[in-house]
């Protein structure tokens, strides 16, 4: 299997004034944030506002964004929602486009059992022949990934780790236990990077990173080498704005961080657009946070 990359960027989908998918912009927001030391880019996942955005839009952008970037660094597609079927299909035309890996979403809405969770995800991996990243992210999905099924699915080869976003520690350190070093655990939640990766996970899934790339890789660095005491130091450093990212519900502030650093990703499409309001009442605890970082990516 191809190495996928510890820190990966959960890439925000610049959209145009009249709400189109702005290619060209998504390329130059790519290469920006390869190049400020991310290893590869989720492309159609939460952060990328995948629910609003129709299939031939997601196939666009993730070859548009694999041709920017080339192998410079990996592409992560999210092809999978709550219908397995059309998850098939999406994944196969996927890796026609030369994806370098999946992203596996538990599915929302609908609620499987842990059994029909197994079912699916086999049934999506089994189509192609690239790797997938399962995703545990039950905020989003009202259902968890428990840990033996996460555990079963492990044993698939194709499937090559998870994104957990569970915030259940013991769950998550379970993974780490008893999955086979080939098998790796990437942290859901800037948040949690430090923890999780100190326990033995491999990396994390990237917010921030639309931003602070340069940083977040720094910390994941002090981490491996074994320097906890600095690395600690920096993860309380950083926490602030991890947490501020969260403030309301992402890709939202993280789309706003970005504009107002002049980054020029347009606005969201609805419904992932607050209220004017709303938005004046975030901006006014977000901003004193956000001016207390330097940004790695600059505009331009």
């Amino acid at each position: 299997m191809a190495e996928i990359g510890r820190l990966l960027t959960a890439m925000v989908t610049p959209f145009t004034t009249t709400g189109e998918v702005d290619y060209v912009r998504a390329r130059e927001i790519a290469k920006k944030i390869i190049k400020n030391g991310s290893d590869g880019l989720v492309i159609g996942g939460t952060t990328g506002e995948a629910p609003s955005m129709s299939d031939e839009e997601k196939l666009n952008l993730y070859k548009e964004v694999k041709d920017a970037i080339g192998d410079e660094g990996t592409v992560i597609a999210g092809t999978t929602d709550n219908n397995t079927r059309k998850s098939v299909e999406l994944s196969i035309s996927a890796e026609k486009l030369g994806v370098d890996a999946l992203l596996l979403t538990v599915p929302a809405y609908n609620k499987p059992t842990q059994g029909g969770l197994i079912g699916h995800f086999k049934e999506i991996a089994g189509s192609v022949k690239i790797p997938g990243i399962l995703y545990n992210v039950p905020s989003r999905t009202a259902l968890n990934m428990d840990l033996d099924t996460t555990l079963e699915l492990s044993e698939i080869p194709n499937i090559i780790g998870t994104k957990e976003a569970s915030s259940d520690a013991d769950q998550i350190n379970y993974i780490i236990k008893n999955v086979s070093d080939s098998f790796k655990v990437w942290s859901g939640n800037d948040n949690e990077t430090f923890s999780i990766i100190s326990a033995g996970g491999y990396g994390v899934v990237s917010v921030a990173g639309n931003l602070i790339s340069a940083q977040v890789k720094h910390l994941i660095g002090l981490i491996l080498e074994g320097n906890i005491e600095l690395a600690a130091k920096e993860h309380l450093r950083l926490l602030p704005f991890f947490n501020a990212l969260f403030f309301i519900t992402n890709p939202i502030p993280v789309r706003y961080a970005m504009n107002r650093c002049e980054l020029n990703v347009g606005s969201g499409r609805l419904p992932m657009i607050p209220s004017d309001d709303e938005l004046q009442l975030f901006s006014k605890k977000f901003d004193p946070v956000m001016d207390g970082y330097d940004i790695d990516i600059q505009a331009g």
